[in-house]
């Protein structure tokens, strides 16, 4: 517990657990933290369109497995196929934000 008795961000307590930004466990935490949003913002998007996995793959020509590998945030998903998903399928536009 020593280790967080002088943090009072949340951006330490990140940098405690995970390294500085720009080391590789840093990144790869960065990486999986951006898949699981992904991952549930598709989830909520599909469920308030009232789709199954299997129908946005069928709207989106992809397949259903892949739908769910999204979604379970195991999936390496290629920028085009996200915008197709999400503004094909849901009826959803994406924006990106550099840092």
């Amino acid at each position: 517990m020593k280790k967080y008795e002088n943090i009072k961000s949340f951006d330490e307590l990140i940098e405690a657990e995970h390294g500085k930004i720009g080391t590789e466990k840093r990144n790869q935490y960065e990486e999986s933290s951006q898949m699981f949003i992904i991952s549930e913002m598709l989830k909520e998007a599909r469920r308030e369109a009232n789709l199954t996995q299997e129908q946005l793959a069928e709207k989106t020509g992809t397949k259903k497995s892949y739908i769910s590998k999204i979604e379970n945030g195991r999936g390496n998903i290629q920028l085009s196929t996200l915008i197709r998903i999400f503004e094909v399928g849901l009826n959803k536009r994406i924006g990106l934000t550099f840092l």
